[in-house]
């Protein structure tokens, strides 16, 4: 299956909160998108590896996407080496996206800022002719993405550019509140995390709602790109 958009997310429910709103927008205009999570994210405070699985099935759903798979890296202490490249090389080179989109460059979370130069070092290397890898017996074909995007996460990161996505903002909700053993739930008894405040899920629409406050819409999603975003003529502006 030959995907359009790549969605990397160093733990479950990391691609929702970063682009949710975006992925939704792009499959309702006919992409098809991919999601693959690098961990369980088995070390979080909160339920467990195996419960995070269902709930990235259950929040693929309800974005849409074509596929999600996880590689099962070790949560909190994968690094960025040959094996972990070859890996995510076989990811790309599976689904041939034009588009990746990966962690925040830094952020709080130090498998974030892991995990986005892992994949991006890996979205170089997939493109090398020298670098063989196969999938279930079939030796696989060379391909590096055309664009690699870094969604935005804990910290505000100045965006390179901004995704309207007004009308989407639900849809984002809802898949990050399929992770119901993360986020804020006023009757658990489980120790409290900084993601489990109501803040921090209120900060899922007043945050898109500000970055769409900038550009003149109801609400929109920020990414950093690795090169210079281009525009074709200066009305593409407007």
């Amino acid at each position: 299956m030959k995907l359009d958009i790549l969605a990397f997310g160093a733990h479950p429910d990391d691609v929702e909160l970063g682009c949710g709103a975006t992925i939704t927008k792009e499959v309702s205009l006919g992409k098809k998108v991919g999601v693959v999570d690098l961990t369980r994210g088995e070390l979080g405070t909160r339920g467990s590896g195996e419960l995070r699985i269902i709930e990235a099935n259950n929040a693929a759903k309800i974005m849409g996407v074509s596929v999600r798979e996880n590689l099962g890296f070790s949560d909190g202490f994968f690094t960025n080496d040959k094996e972990h490249q070859l890996e995510i090389i076989k990811m790309i080179r599976k689904y041939k996206p034009e588009v990746v989109l990966c962690n925040a460059i830094d952020d709080r979370h130090i498998d974030h800022g892991k995990g986005s130069k892992l994949v991006s070092d890996a979205c170089f290397l997939s493109g090398l002719l020298k670098i063989e890898t196969e999938v279930e017996g079939k030796q696989q074909e060379k391909w590096r993405p055309k664009q690699v995007y870094h969604y935005i996460q804990w910290k505000n990161i100045k965006p390179d550019f901004v995704v309207d996505v007004t009308g989407f903002i639900e849809n984002k909700a809802a898949a990050v509140l399929a992770y119901s053993s993360q986020f804020y739930d006023p009757k658990s008894n489980e120790p409290e995390t900084p993601i489990t405040s109501k803040n921090f899920i209120d900060s899922i629409n007043y945050r898109a709602k500000d970055l769409g406050r900038l550009i003149g819409v109801e609400y929109a999603e920020g990414f950093t790109s690795e090169r210079y975003v281009a525009v074709e003529n200066l009305s593409k502006l407007i």
